[in-house]
């Protein structure tokens, strides 16, 4: 059942300095937390303990997300990847061909997909009707709206 995830090395990192991170510094602030919300007393009509609980209670369920994502991560090495054609990390401009404007895509994992950066996924619409396409491929995404139509201007 185990489904690789495929990360740069770069996000690799980030998500280890981030998952140290809640560990330590996270699990120690709400230890403290905890502590002062206990000292209010009577635990059973204590609302700032309760609160505090299910705060622990969320960080611990990002420390186990965080770890079960690096335990299924493989880091992906640009170099191995095809040159003249799309592919994950490809950086790719297209033109869309309904309105004429150009978009410029990095393609990457569906964790690591961001529009506002032009991350986009290798899952979403229209990273799947871009994989595998070369420069000057015409390709159609069939995205919630309807098809869209891209010619594939550049592939880096």
């Amino acid at each position: 059942m185990t489904n690789f995830v495929y990360l740069t090395r770069e996000r690799l990192i980030e998500i280890e300095k981030e998952l140290k991170d809640l560990k330590t510094r996270g699990r120690k602030e709400m230890a403290a937390r905890i502590a002062e919300a206990r000292s209010y007393g009577d635990l059973s009509e204590n609302a700032e303990y309760d609160a505090a609980k299910d705060a622990q209670g969320l960080l611990e369920l990002k420390i186990s997300q965080l770890e079960e994502l690096l335990a299924r991560a493989r880091v992906i090495d640009k170099s191995k990847l095809p040159k003249d054609e799309v592919a994950i990390l490809s950086t790719v401009t297209v033109k869309h061909l309904g309105n004429g404007k150009t978009f410029k895509y990095t393609l990457v994992s569906p964790e690591e997909a961001d529009l506002t950066q032009g991350k986009i996924s290798v899952t979403s619409p229209v990273g799947k009707a871009l994989m595998g396409n070369k420069k000057g491929s015409v390709v159609n995404a069939q995205v919630p709206a309807g098809v869209i139509q891209f010619e594939i201007l550049e592939v880096e």
